[in-house]
């Protein structure tokens, strides 16, 4: 006689960027073991390929593309999922600002950390009188590569290689060039022909995208100076 099935439960949550409610399940066992493999080979290429299928076998709303998802909507799937699989409060170790040097561990709980939107974030830049860029949010492959890239080398080329990734396309009143229709090549000698002021614009978009965020007040039990420390970003939560 086989053994039964066990139920699996399932959950809900509006993603932040289309204001949609899905059905989520949590990990199972399985997918976990295959998570902490991937993570402990640190091999980017196993980890996408794995968090890929993690995510997609743990959506249970039709219709949802996550290659499409924008990273913070990725971000916040991921955090609320690993919350119902292992537990919903996680430690960190946060450094004080004070003295940069010690170390205070503290709990959070999962529910109370939320996706932030900048009243000042613009998807649309304005390059000149005549032209403008519009721009698309990383992608998944770009969210795993930016958490769990264990090369540190080429930062510079890989910052460049994702503003160009993000760029949708550049248009005027007259004419429209997708970057779609673009090689990689073309894409970043466009980049290289602006000035500080317009290349700060594209960095505004990145520094004011949607994020998670969390603020925590700390005490220093060496100074007992009191601060109040924000947290952004998945890796800031799991270290």
């Amino acid at each position: 006689m086989p053994l039964p099935t066990i139920a699996t439960p399932t959950y809900e949550l509006v993603l932040p960027s289309i204001k949609k409610e899905i059905k989520y399940r949590p990990f199972l066992v399985k997918e976990e073991k295959l998570l902490v493999l991937a993570l402990e080979s640190e091999d980017s290429k196993q980890i996408t390929t794995t968090i890929k299928s993690v995510i997609k076998g743990c959506i249970l709303t039709k219709g949802i593309k996550v290659e499409n998802l924008p990273t913070f909507d990725i971000e916040y799937l991921f955090l609320n999922i690993r919350g119902k699989s292992v537990g919903e409060e996680v430690e960190v170790n946060i450094i004080c600002p004070d003295d940069g040097v010690t170390q205070v561990p503290v709990k959070i709980n999962l529910d109370e950390i939320e996706v932030i939107e900048n009243e000042e974030h613009e998807k649309n830049i304005k390059l000149d009188d005549n032209l403008m860029m519009e721009m698309k949010y990383p992608s998944l492959d770009q969210f795993i590569k930016s958490n769990f890239d264990f090369n540190e080398e080429n930062q510079v080329e890989q910052s460049f290689e994702l503003i160009g990734a993000c760029i949708d396309k550049v248009y005027s009143e007259e004419e429209v060039w997708a970057t779609a229709d673009c090689s990689k090549k073309e894409v970043n000698e466009f980049l290289e022909q602006m000035n500080s002021l317009q290349f700060k614009e594209v960095e505004k978009f990145f520094e004011t995208m949607p994020k998670l965020s969390h603020t925590l007040n700390i005490t220093n039990p060496k100074t007992k100076k009191k601060s109040e420390v924000v947290l952004e970003g998945l890796a800031s939560f799991f270290g």
